[in-house]
């Protein structure tokens, strides 16, 4: 099989080697998809600490990057594993929170999409809507760009599948999106009563 070879995965062949030019445009090029795809992930806390290690595990795998997929995908994939190591640990280790932190994190509960007037607070919180296993394939192919073939590689999972779960995400946003009609009761010629 031989390697991958557009300019992401090039600067993580140059990276791997040693070239820290190149280590820097490999960040450069990709940071915006990783907290993008890490952030849209569900159970996902501090984003930050989580690119931070998605860019600490893919530096010391970087000598040994094939080209198997892209660099993109290659990547990707580890941030997912990071993303699924975060919410293991924290299932296994749960936390507790003072009062204040509670009242705060209670009060600042939004009042629901019809109060919303960003459109990223309405997006997020579709998206939020979905099973994980939609919004990760729905957020690697629509928001990211990916391939169904590249989302397969970062979710591990067979290509249709990626392709159900994005017909699946897509009817339920079009649904969570459908406006709330009353149902009135009809007379018999049809009329609403």
């Amino acid at each position: 099989m031989t390697a991958v070879t557009d300019d992401i995965s090039g600067y993580a062949f140059a990276a791997g080697r040693g070239d820290q030019a190149a280590a820097a445009a490999f960040v450069r090029a990709t940071q915006h998809d990783v907290r993008r795809f890490l952030a849209h992930l569900p159970g996902v806390r501090e984003v930050d600490d989580l690119v931070q290690e998605t860019y600490l595990r893919a530096w010391r795998a970087l000598p040994s990057f094939a080209g198997r997929s892209s660099a993109r995908t290659w990547l990707l994939s580890i941030a997912r594993r990071v993303a699924v190591d975060q919410v293991r640990a924290a299932v296994a280790r749960p936390r507790t929170a003072n009062l204040a932190d509670w009242q705060a994190a209670a009060e600042a509960t939004p009042g629901g999409v019809e109060a919303a007037v960003d459109e990223q607070v309405v997006l997020r919180g579709l998206l939020d809507g979905l099973v994980h296993e939609r919004r990760e394939a729905f957020v690697a192919t629509q928001l990211l760009g990916l391939s169904y073939a590249e989302a397969a590689q970062v979710c591990d999972v067979p290509v249709g599948t990626i392709r159900s779960r994005v017909a699946r995400a897509r009817e339920d946003l079009v649904a969570a999106m459908a406006p709330a009609t009353p149902h009135r009761h009809r007379g018999r010629d049809g009329t609403a009563g």
